[in-house]
C-alpha cells in the first residue's frame, strides 16, 4: 500500500476572518477546532502514516497544550511556520519521513472536505506527479482596474478553475519543488503548492473539486460550514481514528 503524509497548513493569520475568539483553524465548528474535523478524516485513513499540522510560531506552545491528547491520539507531528505560506509548507516537507510515497497539503481551514474527495485525490496521484481538485467557474467573471469600483472586462470564464485543496504530489517532486524554492531565496510569488509545480514544468492534473469543500474566509464561510455539517448525514465527523501504525 502506498504511504501517503498530509501536511495541515494552519499557520495563516485570519486577519478577514475577525473573530476574537481565535484565528479560524481554531474556532469550534460544531464542539470541536476547525482543523480537527479534516485531520480526523485523513488520519482515519489506513494510507496516511504521517500527519502534520503547520502552526504559527505565536501559536505553537498554546496549541500544543490545548490538543496534547488529540494530537497523540492522532499521532500527530506540530511544526511551527515560517514568514509565509511556502514558507510553513517548507517546514512541514523538511518533516516528511523519506519512507513516504506521495505529499498532500491542506487548508486548515476546509473542514468541510469530504472523504470521497480524499479517495479521488489519492487515487489520481497514484498516476501522475501533482493533482489537485478544483471547480469550473460557473459564475460571469468580470475584471475591475481600480479596486472593484467599475468593471473594466468580462473575462472568458470557460477555461477558469477555482484550486482547492487537498493538493498532492509525489514525494520526490514536492521535494525536489521546494529545494528550488528555498534556493531561489523564497522569493516568488505563489499562492498555492501546484502554482509551484507549475513555475517549475511539472504537470498538474484535475479532478473533480467539490462545492461544500469551501475555505472558511469570513465569519459567514463558518456559519455555511455549520449548516452543511448539521444536515449533512452521509458523513461522520466523530469517529476516532486509528493511529496504531503511524510513523513517528
Amino acid at each position: 500500500m502506498p504511504q501517503f503524509a498530509v501536511i495541515l497548513a494552519a499557520a495563516g493569520q485570519s486577519r478577514r476572518f475577525g473573530d476574537s475568539a481565535g484565528k479560524k483553524p481554531f474556532v469550534s465548528l460544531l464542539g470541536k477546532p476547525v482543523w480537527l474535523h479534516s485531520a480526523e478524516k485523513f488520519a482515519a485513513r489506513p494510507d496516511v502514516q504521517q500527519l502534520v499540522v503547520i502552526v504559527s510560531p505565536e501559536d505553537e506552545a498554546n496549541f500544543r497544550h490545548a490538543n496534547e491528547a488529540v494530537l497523540k491520539r492522532l499521532g500527530a507531528t506540530v511544526v511551527a511556520g515560517g514568514r509565509q505560506r511556502m514558507d510553513s509548507v517548507s517546514n512541514g516537507i523538511d518533516a516528511v519521513n523519506e519512507r513516504i510515497d506521495f505529499v498532500a497539503i491542506h487548508d486548515g481551514a476546509r473542514p468541510c472536505v469530504s472523504t470521497e474527495l480524499i479517495e479521488n485525490v489519492f487515487d489520481a496521484i497514484r498516476t501522475c506527479d501533482c493533482v489537485i481538485p478544483a471547480l469550473p467557474v460557473s459564475s460571469t467573471v468580470k475584471r475591475s482596474d481600480d479596486g472593484g469600483n467599475t468593471v473594466a472586462q468580462t473575462v472568458d470564464r470557460s477555461q477558469l478553475f477555482l484550486a482547492q485543496t487537498p493538493q498532492a504530489f509525489s514525494r520526490n517532486v514536492i521535494v525536489e519543488l521546494f529545494r528550488k524554492y528555498r534556493d531561489s531565496g523564497a522569493q516568488m510569488s505563489v499562492t498555492d503548492e501546484a502554482q509551484l509545480a507549475e513555475k517549475y514544468g511539472v504537470e498538474v492534473r484535475i479532478v473533480n473539486g467539490c462545492p461544500l469543500n469551501l475555505k472558511l474566509t469570513k465569519q459567514i464561510d463558518l456559519q455555511v460550514a455549520e449548516t452543511f455539517m448539521s444536515i449533512n448525514q452521509g458523513v461522520r465527523h466523530d469517529a476516532p481514528p486509528n493511529a496504531s501504525t503511524r510513523i513517528v
